[in-house]
């Protein structure tokens, strides 16, 4: 996609300005709903930069890519990240970055950034979203807590 073509889908431009009155160092942020419709119409691919561990036995989404922002169970930072990124996904695609919270990916929506990927975003709340008061995750917000696609092996 190109950055014209961004221009067009409404969730995308109201991210992006989003993302300037915020000063955001990426495009912006989408929320899971609107992120899954982008996906679904060919708007955007999505990346899964969770663990492969976090992948196998947490869940993921059927035909999301996959490059780990953070390999391992101690989550050290892969240095291949962009390198892996740029290999998957055009510099001009939209790129919608999931992980865990919303967190990583935001990091990795940064680095992908400032690596000259024009629309790399975050997609907020994550795949299992934040802890709750019982300090459990996938209660309250999240990819699977609005009840889009995944799958577990």
């Amino acid at each position: 996609m190109s950055e014209q073509a961004t221009a067009l889908h409404p969730v995308l431009e109201s991210a992006r300005a989003a993302a300037r009155s915020s000063q955001l160092p990426y495009a912006g942020s989408i929320p899971p709903k609107e992120a899954w419709g982008l996906v679904q119409a060919g708007e955007a691919v999505l990346v899964d930069v969770r663990s492969a561990e976090e992948r196998k036995f947490v869940g993921l989404v059927p035909d999301s890519l996959h490059v780990a922002w953070a390999t391992g169970t101690s989550l050290n930072r892969n240095p291949r990240f962009v390198k892996e990124l740029e290999a998957k996904v055009s510099k001009d695609a939209v790129v919608l970055l999931l992980c865990r919270s919303g967190k990583r990916s935001a990091l990795a929506a940064e680095a992908a950034t400032k690596a000259g990927f024009t629309g790399a975003f975050n997609v907020l709340e994550g795949f299992e979203g934040e802890l709750d008061e019982r300090h459990q995750r996938g209660r309250q917000d999240g990819w699977r807590v609005h009840g889009l696609p995944w799958t577990q092996d």
